[in-house]
């Protein structure tokens, strides 16, 4: 994951491609990006099905070597069309890895280590993002199209380093394990899971302002520079890398994973507030995204362990292939609804508004924490009934 996302270089600059070297209009480069976000949908669902039908071992390299050669590909592509259709299917690749990626977290670990298991999997996730995005700006003043390349080879080595380090594990191989009792057979059936995806959309929705419209908000409102807003988004990586694995460590399994879930919504939702209450300084942003950082450390690793405790070899694919589109679902609404409320109601209101989704959202995964216990407790007094 270091190696793969240390090459995520075409993504964070594709708009100013589409703008700055092709001539795209804004208008254009946002429907590139919305086809990016409508193949993700697609990717996670057909990546969750092939996961429980052929296991997570081979759809996590066929995902990245073909995704390795779309990158490449797309970099001769340079009308609008052919450029959106490359988009899409590079997409499709790129997000069918996410949920073969997420199951084989869940069956590599244990019950005991899986919180930190899967933040280990961030903390290389986040360590590679800083890392590709410093890279792809040097790349990016050189020549554009060597993003495409170092993005789709990466891809690729990443995927020969995963056949050289990992024996193949095939689906007719992956133990069912003691603890690994299914909820239910089917995910699309497991209401309580529903109610979760529906939540952990809006939740998303809010955090992803964090990339797209809070930025826009330090340069345009506050007058922050380009140099400066991009030094936000390297702390948010560098924080994450350096205190999530100890926190975790120190929490896991001291609450049930939705409590934290909802504990850091709130301190999610109580950063994005400071932008109304503070003054518009550039201490006030680095405190809102320290708080941010925060939230996103107590609520993210706790998802994925909560969505894995549900399922199990036989139907991980799916429950993972729910919880990828939800956040790919958010990527889209959240700056369409964004837009709106700032053009309508300013920046004040979208803020409020940010933080009143999150409150909303932290109350409904408090619900869910009671409603999760008190069956547990249930099941665990009248097994025979269940």
């Amino acid at each position: 994951m270091l190696i793969n996302r240390s090459g995520t270089m075409v993504v964070p600059f594709l708009t100013i491609y589409c703008t700055q070297k092709l001539n795209f209009s804004i208008v254009q480069a946002g429907m590139i990006m919305a086809l990016f976000g409508l193949g993700s949908v697609f990717g996670a669902f057909i990546g969750g099905k092939i996961t429980d039908r052929i296991g997570f071992y081979y759809l996590q390299v066929g995902a990245l070597i073909s995704g390795g050669f779309m990158f490449m590909a797309l970099s001769f592509l340079e009308t609008f069309f052919s450029l959106a259709i490359g988009t899409f299917i590079l997409s499709i690749c790129n997000e069918g890895f996410r949920p073969a990626n997420s199951s084989a977290v869940a069956h590599y670990s244990t019950e005991k280590t899986r919180t930190r298991s899967y933040s280990l999997n961030r903390m290389a996730i986040n360590l590679g993002w800083s890392f590709g995005g410093a890279m792809g700006g040097f790349i990016a003043s050189i020549d554009y199209h060597l993003l495409f390349f170092v993005d789709g080879l990466t891809n690729i080595l990443a995927a020969l380093i995963l056949i050289k380090l990992l024996p193949a594990v095939k689906k007719d191989k992956i133990d069912f394990k003691a603890h690994e009792k299914p909820v239910v057979k089917s995910a699309y059936r497991d209401k309580l899971y529903l109610a979760f995806i529906v939540l952990s959309t809006l939740f998303a929705s809010c955090f992803f302002q964090l990339f797209t419209l809070q930025p826009v908000f330090f340069k345009s409102e506050w007058n922050l520079s380009e140099q400066f807003i991009g030094g936000l988004m390297a702390m948010n990586g560098l924080l994450i890398v350096g205190v999530e694995m100890l926190l975790i460590s120190r929490i896991d399994g001291k609450k049930p994973p939705l409590y934290f879930v909802g504990i850091g919504i709130l301190i999610t939702g109580f950063a994005f507030s400071l932008l109304n209450i503070l003054p518009a300084m550039a201490w006030v942003a680095v405190i809102s995204i320290m708080f941010i950082s925060f939230g996103e450390m107590f609520s993210m690793p706790f998802m994925n362990t909560f969505w894995t405790s549900r399922s199990n070899a036989n139907n991980r694919g799916e429950y993972a292939a729910l919880y990828t589109i939800s956040w790919a679902v958010a990527q889209i609404i959240g700056p369409l609804y964004g837009a709106f409320l700032i053009e309508y109601g300013g920046y004040s209101l979208f803020w409020w508004c940010i933080c009143g989704i999150c409150i909303i959202s932290a109350i409904g995964f408090f619900t869910l924490n009671h409603l999760n216990q008190k069956k547990i407790l249930a099941q665990t007094r009248n097994p025979i009934d269940y």
